[in-house]
């Protein structure tokens, strides 16, 4: 029996996208996204925050369109396939990196100064292997 998996995520670029090109001249674009989980503790009354990061990952024109319109601070919308792989931090103690294949791409909020508009960004070939 076949599986399926998605996950949308909603959160803002914690840098620009880094685009490069693989050794085949597909184009490969990396990006991490912060969402934000704010909430207020019911016992303190206490504000609270929890930040997730996901490192994404968008490939072929889905790359160089992202390349093109997002930057650091940009809203966005992504659909894909996670995947979660653990390692141990700097400290020794261990850690989990949560890894998102982009489908699809929606960029959020207003453009900012000089930028132009560009709503939606899917994904039609998938990855290059």
């Amino acid at each position: 029996m076949a599986g399926f998996q998605q996950t949308q995520i909603i959160g803002n670029l914690t840098a620009d996208v880094e685009l490069k090109y693989i050794s085949s001249g597909v184009a490969c674009a990396s990006f991490t996204v912060a969402v934000n989980k704010n909430w207020t503790d019911r016992t303190t009354n206490e504000k609270r925050e929890k930040v997730t990061f996901f490192r994404v990952t968008a490939w072929r024109g889905l790359a160089e369109t992202v390349n093109s319109y997002l930057h650091k601070g940009s809203q966005v919308f992504v659909t894909g396939e996670v995947e979660a792989s653990a390692f141990a931090g700097q400290d020794g103690n261990p850690r989990a990196s949560l890894e998102l294949t982009a489908q699809n791409v929606t960029f959020l909020g207003s453009k900012g100064e000089g930028e132009q508009a560009a709503p939606h960004a899917t994904e039609g070939e998938g990855m290059p292997f």
